[in-house]
């Protein structure tokens, strides 16, 4: 099964992302997800095939389920080219790649939040080497002699900064406040 590693459309690219590529559509975006993993803030050579589908379905399913709690940036799911012609104008119509369907979705241009919001169900990857050297996760005390991978007692929310390049970087709760506001 092939996979979407990369997308070279007749738009201008607002920015290739980690696993999602943006074009430019005036005061909207198109943005596609695409089969590359990223994992400790590298992409990895190889894709999965279909997850950038996956992973648009996902985002799509929790931006309509939490749109009344909060507003998002969500316009529409684009399934085929012809919801995409509704976004373009006449001049900028191109044949729609069939293999782009379900992965895309149009988006209001938004100042983006600075945050990477991930929850933590296992003790792995970089919140196994902060709680080996400090016996934290966040800055959040677990008990002593917990494994690697091991199930977490609750899961636990871990955010990061969103670096456009170079490393993310741990937040605590105060940091997030600081970035983004006490109302969100």
């Amino acid at each position: 099964m092939p996979t979407l590693m990369h997308t070279n459309l007749p738009l201008p690219l607002f920015i290739r992302g980690k696993v999602r590529d943006s074009y430019e559509l005036g005061d909207r975006l198109l943005i596609i997800a695409t089969d590359r993993i990223s994992a400790f803030d590298l992409v990895l050579p190889n894709g999965i095939p279909d997850k950038g589908f996956v992973l648009n379905q996902l985002s799509a399913f929790w931006f309509n389920q939490t749109k009344n709690l909060i507003p998002n940036h969500l316009v529409a799911v684009v399934d085929d080219g012809h919801s995409l012609d509704r976004y373009l104008p006449a001049a900028s119509r191109f044949p729609y790649p069939s293999y782009l369907a379900g992965r895309s979705m149009i988006v209001k241009k938004v100042e983006r939040l600075p945050i990477e919001c991930v929850v933590r169900g296992y003790l792995a990857g970089s919140a196994w080497a902060e709680y080996q050297q400090s016996g934290t996760v966040s800055g959040l005390a677990l008990p002593p002699g917990l494994k690697e991978s091991q199930p977490l007692p609750r899961p636990m929310f871990t955010p990061t900064t969103k670096a456009d390049t170079g490393h993310d970087q741990p937040l605590n709760m105060n940091d997030v406040k600081k970035l983004v506001g006490e109302a969100l």
